[in-house]
C-alpha cells in the first residue's frame, strides 16, 4: 500500500491499485502523537472500518476546492479538458490511504511507485530509523473526514494541486517482539495534512506525483 498518485483518468486508478501517483510530507508526513502504552491495546481489537467523506463542489463547508484555488483549477481545466475535480479528489483520498499504509508497513517498493524525489528520501530515512530501533507501526487510518483542494497552480505545463486532508488515525508502536511501546488502537488521533500533487500536462502519463507534504494549520 502506498503513497502518491492519481488521476485525470482516476477511474483507472481506483480499479488498478492506484494507477495515479501522489506523494509525501516534508517531515515524513504527520506522525500522530503517541500516548504512553495503553494496556488495552495488547488485546486484539477489531479496527474501525475506515470511512471516507467525498466532498462535492458547492458553496458549503465541504466544497471540493476553496475559492482561492479557483483560478488555478480553472487554468488546469483549460489546459487539460479531461481533468475532473471530483475524480481527482477520489483518487487523492485513495492515494493518501495507500501511501500512509505503505509508509507504516515500511514497504519501500510500494513507496517507490507512489512517491518521488526528496519526499521518497524522507520516507525511507524514517523507515530506516524505525527499523534500527526495532520498532513497527500498527497504525490504522480510521476515517478521512474531509478532503478539499486548498490551492492549485499552473506554470507552463506543470500543474500542482494542494489537497488538505482532515483525518483520524489510530496509532500504535510495537517492538520487535510485538510488545506495545506506545499508542492505542481504541483512541484515534486527529491529523491535518496538506499534500501537494504534481503533473506535467504535456506528458501522456496521467499520473499525479506527490511531491510535498506538510502539516495543516
Amino acid at each position: 500500500m502506498a503513497v502518491i498518485i492519481v488521476l485525470a483518468l482516476v477511474a483507472l486508478f481506483i480499479g488498478l491499485r492506484l494507477y495515479s501517483v501522489l506523494g509525501e510530507r516534508t517531515g515524513h508526513e504527520q506522525q500522530p502523537i503517541l500516548k504512553p502504552a495503553d494496556p488495552d491495546a495488547r488485546v486484539e481489537q477489531r479496527p474501525v472500518q475506515p470511512a471516507v467523506v467525498q466532498p462535492t463542489a458547492s458553496d458549503g463547508g465541504d466544497m471540493a476546492y476553496l475559492p482561492t484555488a479557483g483560478p488555478g483549477v480553472r487554468a488546469i481545466l483549460a489546459a487539460d479538458p479531461t481533468f475532473d475535480v471530483a475524480r481527482f479528489l477520489e483518487g487523492a483520498q485513495s492515494a493518501y490511504r495507500m501511501i500512509l499504509e505503505a509508509f507504516w508497513k515500511g514497504d519501500r517498493d510500494e513507496l517507490r511507485h507512489l512517491v518521488g524525489g526528496h519526499v521518497l528520501a524522507a520516507f525511507e530515512e524514517a523507515i530506516g530509523e524505525r527499523e534500527a530501533e526495532g520498532h513497527k507501526l500498527d497504525n490504522r487510518l480510521v476515517a478521512i473526514e474531509r478532503a478539499a483542494i486548498e490551492d492549485a497552480r499552473l506554470s507552463g505545463k506543470l500543474a500542482e494541486i494542494e489537497v488538505r486532508f482532515d483525518a483520524y488515525v489510530a496509532a500504535v508502536t510495537r517492538d520487535k517482539d510485538g510488545e506495545l511501546v506506545a499508542g492505542s488502537l481504541s483512541d484515534a488521533v486527529p491529523t491535518k495534512d496538506i499534500w501537494t500533487f504534481q503533473r506535467n500536462l504535456a506528458s501522456k502519463d496521467p499520473n499525479w506525483l506527490l511531491v510535498e507534504t506538510d502539516e495543516a494549520a
